[in-house]
């Protein structure tokens, strides 16, 4: 099922559910009872509760956001790194070089097409990626520089696989879900009691106040379904986690 699938569906039940309610309660109303009776500190509390909802959804949209950016950076970072040492190397003694070469399309290779699906479905890297890395830097820093062309190269490729390391790190580090449970738990009782205190205010079966009521149950719903989306910033996240891949080593993959 596609994200988009899941958000149209979420999103159509929540507003049955609340439409529902409101019609429901409508019903089952007396005669004596009054909207225009509403306490106003009833009408605070649901603007205060709102607002603070608001800041909190707010600032984890935001955090899942920039999680996202930073993904995004890490792979760019993963893949021009590799592309580099890969083509510094042309200077090298053809053996070293072919070596060197064979494990960056290597790594390529295993991480677009092993390693990727395995990080977005469990959320962690393979042990045969970090294999692969440290057999690539024992290739890198075993040469001996000949001349200072190859002295400037080496000092260059042993830059880039730290960047490397440090990028595949990074990786890891975001491959799990950046929301806390907790989180989660509490986003989903703001919504929920967000959209209880409607029904404080005594709304009607108008057909202006059912269209108002769904919007916003919609809005909440459809807000939810960005923090979740961008959670995962290598399984949902991010259109194409592996394009940077793709583009520079369109031999391999």
């Amino acid at each position: 099922m596609s994200d988009w699938m899941i958000l149209t569906l979420g999103t159509v039940a929540a507003c049955a559910v609340v439409l529902l309610i409101v019609v429901l309660r409508q019903r089952r109303a007396g005669d004596d009872d009054d909207p225009s009776e509403t306490p106003d500190v009833i009408e605070y509390m649901t603007m205060m509760i709102g607002v603070v909802y608001a800041i909190v959804l707010g600032l984890a949209i935001a955090g899942v956001w920039e999680a996202r950016n930073v993904a995004e950076d890490v792979v760019r970072t993963e893949a021009q790194s590799l592309h580099e040492i890969r083509e510094r190397a042309q200077v090298y003694p053809e053996a070293e070089r072919d070596r060197i070469q064979k494990d960056v399309d290597a790594y390529v290779r295993f991480a677009v097409d092993k390693e990727w699906p395995h990080m977005a479905k469990n959320g962690e890297l393979l042990d045969r990626g970090d294999a692969l890395l440290a057999e690539l830097r024992q290739q890198v820093t075993a040469h001996k520089p000949a001349d200072v062309q190859e002295e400037q190269t080496y000092q260059a490729m042993t830059e880039r696989v730290a960047a490397l390391d440090a990028a595949r790190a990074e990786r890891a580090a975001s491959a799990e879900p950046t929301m806390p449970g907790v989180v989660w738990v509490g986003l989903i009782a703001g919504a929920a009691v967000s959209v209880a205190m409607l029904f404080t205010l005594q709304i009607q079966r108008s057909g202006r106040e059912l269209l108002l009521a769904g919007l916003f149950t919609a809005l909440v719903a459809f807000l939810l379904f960005l923090v979740w989306h961008f959670d995962s910033p290598y399984a949902r996240g991010l259109d194409d986690s592996t394009e940077p891949f793709l583009t520079l080593f369109p031999h391999v993959v």
